[in-house]
């Protein structure tokens, strides 16, 4: 496969997956995002975690997620678990966010 055809397949996938992505938004509640992903779900949970030496990290816990990850072969997944020390992004999505605009 070359370089030409590689890229052309990436292209297709990031098309593909911005395409399920947009027919799965209307599904979810909250967006979460990590170093690592992007999560659509309706059940988050973050907590706050230090250990003895003072370090921060979070834990975020979330039930019947969709993954953005175009090398997945299946993007819901059923319990999600991350831990990191990096930021984490939790947002609540208006349903205006994703309503498309009626004819007039």
């Amino acid at each position: 496969m070359s370089a030409e055809d590689l890229e052309k397949y990436e292209t297709e996938m990031e098309l593909q997956l911005y395409r399920e992505y947009r027919d799965v938004l209307g599904l979810f509640t909250y967006v979460v995002e990590t170093e690592r992903r992007f999560y659509l779900t309706n059940s988050v949970d973050l907590q706050v975690r230090s250990v003895d030496n003072g370090e921060v990290f979070f834990e975020v816990t979330m039930q019947d997620a969709w993954v953005w990850d175009m090398y997945r072969p299946a993007r819901f997944v059923k319990n999600v678990r991350v831990v990191t020390f990096k930021d984490v992004n939790v947002e609540e999505l208006a349903k205006t966010d994703f309503e498309l605009p009626s004819d007039q």
